[in-house]
């Protein structure tokens, strides 16, 4: 039977689904950071657990990190008191509970998506979650990543298991050559233009063709961190030599360890004849840079393209249209 990338991470990590098709799979890696965490941890407390597997866990604050740093620079000399307060939460949090922790004054600290890459913690095959929507980057590297609630950060923690339902399977293909001064961020906007914010509701996208064959790992990245943009849960590509040799470079894995595991990595790709619920193919030689007009992604248009009017778009779409432009203060 052939499979979808999806459905073979799926099948490797489910636990059990019940009757009214809701699952649990098994989580390999859990990303922390200092906004959806401290409610999560404070669970654990009132229930007296710990951590299934600490190992599984590494934390890093991201969202409330000053862009600028002085002479003494530590969590308690953050200036804004609620950010102050939720950095100081997560170191507090993680000492307590044996966590790995990249704080604030490590030079190894930076954004949850780019740091577990980067420092080798995103291997192809894991299953991946974080309080945080854009956690779907992750899946660039053949992984099955999404973004969890803040509860759902306290039932990972305790038991390294999730409840959820299985999504749809939608291919997106980009194939050809970008043009000059395009980038990875503009196919993935366009494509959201043309399926809108809810496109990808309910499934996982997975994104493939000639295009994303060439495409660097932080182009990976890009495309797969803005799935959630286009309304799927999780975007996710295949694995193959430049995801490996990413790997190689970035992770602590021996020599052995690597070649031993390249021989499955390899088979994390959708089958031939695998069968998608949905199907789009691209030209991106076709797509110039884009730019967003609005307040949502899908108000997107070509940089040298005209900002839509009431005439260019269907009635039930113009009152959006109208909040969108004086929000932004365009005519």
């Amino acid at each position: 039977m052939s499979l979808t990338l999806y459905d073979k991470l799926w099948d490797e990590h489910l636990i059990k689904t019940d009757d009214s098709n809701e699952s649990l799979i098994y989580i390999d890696r859990h990303y922390l950071h200092e906004v959806t965490s401290p409610q999560a941890f404070e669970g654990l407390r009132h229930k007296n657990l710990k951590p299934w597997r600490l190992d599984a866990n590494v934390a890093t604050p991201d969202h409330n990190v000053p862009t600028t740093r002085g002479k003494t620079f530590y969590a308690e000399s953050i200036s804004d008191e609620i950010a102050k307060i939720q950095v100081v939460e997560l170191d507090k949090n993680c000492n307590d509970f044996g966590i790995r922790q990249f704080d604030i004054t490590s030079k190894k600290q930076g954004i949850v998506h780019v740091m577990g890459p980067e420092l080798g913690y995103t291997l192809p095959g894991m299953t991946i979650v974080c309080g945080d929507s854009h956690t779907s980057t992750h899946g660039a590297f053949g992984c099955l990543a999404m973004g969890i609630g803040t509860s759902e950060v306290e039932h990972v923690l305790a038991t390294q298991c999730l409840k959820i339902s299985k999504l749809k399977n939608m291919q997106v293909q980009f194939n050809g050559e970008l043009q000059r001064g395009v980038t990875s961020k503009d196919i993935v906007l366009h494509l959201i233009k043309l399926i809108g914010t809810a496109g990808g509701t309910g499934h996982a996208i997975e994104f493939s063709g000639s295009y994303i064959s060439s495409a660097s790992m932080e182009s990976r990245m890009t495309i797969c961190n803005m799935a959630i943009e286009a309304g799927a849960k999780v975007g996710l590509i295949g694995v193959d030599s430049i995801t490996l040799d990413y790997v190689k470079k970035h992770s602590n894995l021996s020599n052995a360890m690597h070649s031993k595991a390249n021989e499955y990595w390899l088979t994390l790709r959708s089958d031939d004849g695998a069968n998608f619920d949905k199907k789009i193919i691209i030209d991106v030689s076709q797509i110039k840079p884009q730019v967003t007009w609005g307040t949502s992604p899908e108000m997107t248009i070509d940089f040298d393209a005209d900002i839509p009017s009431a005439k260019d778009i269907s009635e039930e779409n113009q009152e959006n249209m109208s909040l969108a432009k004086a929000y932004m203060g365009l005519e």
